[in-house]
This record gives structure tokens, sequence and C-alpha cells, in this order.
């Protein structure tokens, strides 16, 4: 599995993520609303590697569908935890017009720093009409973060770190009134998890998904509430 800080483990490494095909889930859990994109083992993650307080162990499991209607919003299966030790079973999710994506095995663990994308970095902080410098600075600072991450590898998945996007930043969009009216700042929301389709979902165009969170949430194991995003270039 990629993820954005520095790298890595080796290809012979133990199993970190598992996308596609059919999900192993907990007997008695209902089938969830959208097709299973990965399972991610978190006990293989580098400690603190996310920037999220994600459990130590345990199984992570990532849905979705292709449907851009909405751009996005809240999905209340789109994340399951699974606890380690808590009994699963094979479960065909029994989407009848698509197929189970291509399943495939992922051993390799990226993770190197990752900036914040330069148009959101600047509405963030500096309010919904940030002037031409402030855009150009937000620009200049993306440029440094790359050039002390390096050059980012051929990724599929991503867990934690700030969105790759080839539209719009999803953690922005995730952000609303009521966040600033409870007293909620930039800092709250947090990429989850990004998913870069490719050849798997043929009607989308270089399509991306991603599930974005509140860290209180997650802190409360509170998976139900993740905004799940869909997006193409």
């Amino acid at each position: 599995m990629e993820h954005p800080r520095r790298a890595a483990y080796g290809a012979c490494q133990p199993l970190v993520a598992r996308i596609g095909g059919e999900p192993m889930l907990p007997r008695g859990v209902p089938r969830p609303s959208e097709h299973f994109v990965a399972s991610v083992d978190l006990a293989a993650l580098p400690s603190g590697a996310t920037g999220l307080p994600l459990p130590d162990d345990g199984h992570l499991l990532l849905f979705s569908g292709t449907d851009m209607q909405g751009i996005g919003g809240q999905v209340a299966d789109a994340v399951l935890y699974v606890p380690a030790g808590v009994p699963t079973a094979r479960s065909p999710l029994g989407h009848s017009w698509r197929e189970p994506y291509r399943p495939r095995e992922l051993r390799t663990v990226w993770h190197q720093p990752s900036a914040q994308m330069p148009e959101s970095f600047a509405l963030d902080r500096w309010g919904s009409f940030p002037e031409d410098e402030q855009f150009e600075l937000a620009d200049e600072l993306s440029d440094a973060w790359a050039h002390v991450g390096g050059h980012r590898p051929a990724w599929a998945l991503q867990i934690g770190g700030h969105p790759v996007s080839p539209q719009n930043d999803p953690v922005h969009y995730a952000r609303g009134p009521a966040d600033t009216a409870h007293g909620e700042g930039v800092d709250d929301w947090a990429l989850l998890g990004s998913w870069r389709c490719g050849e798997d979902v043929t009607e989308l165009d270089s399509g991306v998904a991603h599930w974005v969170v509140r860290r209180r949430d997650v802190a409360d194991r509170r998976f139900d509430r993740v905004h799940r995003y869909v997006e193409m270039a």
C-alpha cells in the first residue's frame, strides 16, 4: 500500500492491504450499500504514519460506488472497522450490475511528506477571497513540500496525509458553515483514504474515490460519519 510519507518496505513484506474481490465481513453485519474497495491491516501501518488516531490493529474496510451525482457526502456504511479477533466470513455483496473490482494485494508501504492542494491551502489560511500573492505563496509552499518529499511513486491506495485530487480537494468540500458554528477549525477534517481506480473502473476517466472524516470521529470509532467523494480527471 502506498501512503504519502517516506519510503518503504520491500515487496517481500507481509500483506498490508487487499484491493477488490469480496470482503471479509463479521457475521450479522448488514451488507454495505456500495462496492468493496479495500481492506487495510492497521497493524501493518507504521506507527504515526497516517497522522490519524486510527486503531493499532484490526482491519479498515473501504466501500465505494462510481456514481459522481452530487459530488459526494456522508455515507454511513462507506467505511467499516473490524476489530482484531472478530470472526469474519467472505461475503459476496451481490451488486448484480458490476463484478467485484479486480482483486490484488499490496505489500509495499510508502510514507513521505505530502502537501495540501495549493488552492485549498490558500482558502483555509486566508479566507474565501485570497489575493493573487497568497495563491502564489501557496504554490511555492507546495513545490517546497514536493522537493522535500521527493518523487511520489505510482500508487493505488492512500491512507491519511493530504489528498491527491484531479479536480477539487475533498477535505475542503467536507467542511461547511456548521463546522464553524460548532467551533471546528480547518484541521478538524482529514483525509481517511483515497483509491485511484485506474482501469478497474472504465466508466471514470482517471477516477479517484476519497473518504473524508473528522479526526474526533476517528478517535471515537464513528466511521459511520465518513464522507465519500468520487471524481475523475
